[in-house]
């Protein structure tokens, strides 16, 4: 993978606090924008925008009409110059300095760095000045106060821990994914009604023999419900061609983070079966092995308020029977495993929903 190096600096911050990334040299800013807030500590719950002399990027809302801004999404980092800032948080107003020093390693990662993270909604640089000194002080008025405030949140820096955050956010190409791509890449001949002859099913079910809990030789791609929902992903994103009734593999599959953006695509922003995923995958890597009916009730609680599946409001139900809706994807791509009993985490579980890989470490 080529990658760049950038070096960010969050200004007006005492003490310092600074990242050096290296990041794909094809990223785009919104891919960026997860980077930079598990490369800091952020926990992207405010709105952000890039800055340089000559324009804005930002997402547009819904209601925003776009006047002056552009839309980043899509948008590569090296359409930007060397050196521009990232603003988080409107109100609280942390601007980020950052300037490509060059070419990175050969892989994503976080190579250096210095200071902890302020906490959110703190009150911007000045804010968070007043905070350290409250907390420096035990003779000051409110000094237990913003003892229980700060809690945990003004951790020092863990460059080890970072480097995975910053890996986990890059994403990785499932392991599912590469077997079957692999499987597929010199061509095969679909069965007449379209779906994956039978020496594809077994040779993947001996490589994943829980997704077929019966216990014996499959018969049909059903069979395996994993093995279908991911040819069906695969084949949605564009990294699965069928022509002339051979199914192969497209060129953006041997691109490795252009495969990983493929499949996030899968998962629509703000969408509620993104919601869902995105926390349930986050809930069973922090916690361990959750049952459908505490899973559901965990996500229900994290879903705040608005939701709504025609003029009814979304209930514990809904999110349950949502679940088991996305149990075969999750499995196919390796986030989630299923049983009757419960929910356990599959190897690609923080490396592949960007959401997910910010909640695993704060629920």
């Amino acid at each position: 993978m080529k990658t760049t190096r950038l070096r960010m600096t969050l200004r007006e911050v005492t003490p310092a606090v600074q990242r050096v990334i290296d990041v794909p040299a094809a990223i785009t800013l919104d891919e960026l924008h997860e980077v930079l807030q598990v490369a800091l500590g952020w926990t992207d719950s405010h709105l952000h925008q890039y800055r340089t002399d000559s324009a804005v990027y930002s997402v547009p809302l819904n209601d925003w009409d776009g006047e002056g801004e552009t839309d980043e999404r899509g948008v590569r980092l090296s359409a930007l110059p060397s050196q521009f800032t990232y603003l988080y948080d409107y109100g609280d107003g942390w601007t980020h300095e950052v300037e490509v020093l060059g070419p990175g390693g050969d892989a994503a990662g976080c190579v250096d760095g210095q200071g902890a993270c302020p906490p959110e909604d703190c009150g911007g640089p000045g804010g968070y000045a007043e905070l350290l000194t409250t907390l420096t002080d035990p003779r000051h008025p409110e000094h237990q106060a913003m003892r229980e405030w700060v809690g945990d949140r003004l951790c020092p820096f863990d460059q080890q821990a970072t480097d995975r955050r910053v890996r986990d956010a890059v994403g990785r190409v499932p392991e599912s994914v590469r077997l079957l791509l692999g499987l597929l890449a010199d061509g095969v001949k679909l069965t007449p009604g379209g779906r994956l002859p039978r020496v594809v099913v077994r040779t993947v079910q001996q490589q994943r023999p829980d997704w077929y809990p019966l216990g014996r030789p499959a018969s049909i791609e059903e069979d395996l419900l994993p093995l279908a929902a991911l040819h069906d992903i695969l084949r949605h994103v564009g990294l699965l061609r069928l022509a002339g009734g051979v199914l192969r593999p497209t060129k953006a599959a041997g691109d490795e983070v252009e495969t990983v953006r493929r499949l996030r695509s899968w998962f629509p922003p703000r969408g509620f079966s993104t919601f869902v995923a995105e926390r349930a995958v986050a809930l069973v890597v922090a916690r361990g092995s959750l049952t459908t009916r505490d899973l559901a009730a965990e996500v229900f609680s994290m879903l705040g308020h608005g939701w709504h599946r025609g003029n009814d409001p979304i209930t514990v139900v809904d999110v349950e029977q949502e679940l088991y809706r996305l149990a075969p994807q999750l499995a196919g791509a390796d986030m989630l495993a299923t049983s009757w009993r419960a929910w356990t985490a599959g190897p690609s579980a923080r490396s592949l929903l960007p959401g997910a890989t910010l909640l695993a470490d704060l629920v």
